[in-house]
């Protein structure tokens, strides 16, 4: 959990530290990822000034699937 609050932290300093995430390249808002300890994977997008975490997921599981599930 750590290691996830420091990403977080990490991200509010520098929002494009991110990559864009393809999943996400048909919407349109620019959501991005990053990977916090090879299991876990945090989405999200920045709209003005604010960090808006769309969604953390296991990456064990079905890419695809989560995608669709987040908003």
């Amino acid at each position: 959990m750590d290691e996830v609050e420091q990403t977080v932290l990490a991200l509010a300093e520098m929002p494009t530290m991110g990559k864009l995430d393809p999943l996400f390249a048909h919407r349109s808002q620019a959501y991005r990822s990053i990977i916090v300890r090879r299991l876990n994977k945090v989405v999200y997008y920045v709209k003005g000034d604010t960090l808006h975490i769309a969604a953390f997921w296991d990456t064990r599981r079905e890419p695809k699937n989560q995608a669709k599930q987040t908003k």
